[in-house]
């Protein structure tokens, strides 16, 4: 991944991660909904940004291209490639110790 890319999508989610962590800091239920909210809006746009599509995989009859699997896909499928957008741009607790 290059640098442009990863400097492109830290100022995506620049401006919304400060807002989670403000809403994180709130103890009443509608901070924590705020948070819910704020966290699923950072979610997508890492699926926006890192996925391109999925390769023989369709959702309803058409390719699986990120809002398909967005809007219309399973959960655990874009968790799981959330999951591995994430990895794939930032280093784990662990390589970090190291």
């Amino acid at each position: 991944m290059t640098f442009g890319r990863r400097l492109e999508l830290a100022r995506r989610i620049r401006e919304l991660d400060r807002k989670l962590e403000y809403l994180q800091a709130g103890e009443d239920v509608r901070s924590r909904v705020d948070a819910a909210i704020v966290s699923s809006e950072i979610d997508r746009i890492y699926l926006e940004w890192g996925l391109e599509g999925i390769s023989g995989l369709t959702i309803d009859g058409t390719p699986a291209t990120p809002d398909a699997v967005i809007e219309h896909g399973p959960e655990a499928l874009a968790r799981e490639i959330l999951e591995a957008i994430r990895r794939e741009c930032f280093l784990s607790e662990e390589e970090r110790k190291n």
